[in-house]
């Protein structure tokens, strides 16, 4: 059996491990509690806030080395 433990012992820690993986998920959704709600309209651009916003800043093209690989 995997780590050299029996089944009964290897059964019990996967049950633990899927328990406590499951309580932890439920307390982390209960504490930040997460907005479900779809809304009708899409926001416009911009109105996200998980928005990349250094990117909108950043209008110019990025300069190309003019260096040479090294042989």
């Amino acid at each position: 059996m995997p780590a050299g433990v029996s089944w009964a012992t290897y059964l019990k820690m996967c049950a633990a491990s899927l328990l406590s993986m499951c309580a932890g998920a439920e307390v982390v959704h209960r504490y930040y509690r997460p907005d479900l709600t779809i809304p009708e309209i899409p926001p416009k651009p911009g109105e996200l806030k998980t928005e990349l916003l250094g990117l909108k800043k950043r209008q110019h093209k990025p300069q190309i080395s003019q260096q040479k690989p090294q042989q």
